[in-house]
């Protein structure tokens, strides 16, 4: 657990396991400990380097300018901080947009590229619906509704049989000691919305792996395949019975998908 000054901020990262580097980058108001369901895992094969973004968790201030650029920037601060020449990328939603930014302007330091429930722009829908998400705040929702909210949104029906799970999940979010502010929050949907790099997938060299939960909601696996085989080297993979948050919900399969690409060897 470790914090460099980068630019404006005081970033929070960690690194677990020996390895090739593996950068996680988390989604919307998620930090590193989304990764808690893989990183032991993962860290047992690679060196696996999570961080909150700007905007979330210890990194302070959280208040500060955002987008995905800059984030994007602060990742490459990492990595040259780490003493890396390039790593393997993993972004999951938000986050993948992060990572296809940096394999976009910063090729040179990505191996390869895996991208989770994302896509390379935000739908007018999922605009709106990260926009209720902050008039709900302003409105004084209860936390715990709040989070129950986007649950809903984040997790397949499956996720739901188990109510002594999801409760204590919610829970979990409600009581967890390094909460996002709401201005923090609206600085990230902001970025979000402000994203679009179709165009440019085209120039992305990294052979590049998309997983999506079949029943993810916020980009499903039709919109995700149809907008990133612009990709030049890119393979889907499907996870049956997840939907937006896949590796929470199914971490063994998604587990086992990563390190499988991770470990084949490049034809080219």
């Amino acid at each position: 657990m470790s914090i460099v000054k980068i630019y404006n901020i005081d970033l929070y990262y960690e690194v677990h396991g020996k390895g090739e580097p593996l950068l996680l980058i988390a989604g919307l108001a998620s930090d590193s400990g989304s990764w808690l369901p893989v990183v032991d895992e993962l860290s047992k094969y690679y060196s696996v380097i999570t961080f909150d973004n700007r905007g979330v968790g210890r990194t302070e201030p959280q208040e500060v300018e955002t987008s995905i650029p800059l984030i994007a920037d602060d990742c490459i601060s990492l990595i040259k901080h780490l003493g890396l020449s390039s790593c393997h990328i993993l972004g999951h939603s938000m986050g993948g947009f992060i990572a296809l930014d940096l394999a976009i302007r910063y090729s040179e330091y990505v191996s390869k590229l895996i991208l989770v429930g994302t896509s390379a722009v935000n739908s007018k829908r999922n605009n709106y619906l990260f926009l209720d998400w902050i008039s709900y705040l302003d409105r004084g929702m209860s936390t715990e509704l709040w989070f129950r909210n986007i649950f809903y949104w984040i997790f397949s029906k499956h996720f739901f049989s188990d109510v002594d799970s999801f409760n204590n999940a919610v829970k979990l979010a409600v009581e967890y000691p390094y909460k996002q502010t709401k201005v923090a929050f609206i600085n990230q949907v902001n970025a979000i919305k402000n994203f679009n790099c179709v165009k440019d997938l085209h120039k992305i060299i990294s052979k590049t792996l998309v997983i999506c939960g079949k029943e993810d909601l916020l980009f499903s696996p039709k919109e995700s395949s149809e907008v990133l085989k612009l990709i030049p080297k890119v393979e889907f993979s499907y996870i049956e019975q997840a939907a937006h948050y896949v590796h929470m919900e199914k971490p063994e399969e998604f587990i086992k998908i990563v390190l499988n690409f991770l470990k084949e060897n490049d034809e080219n």
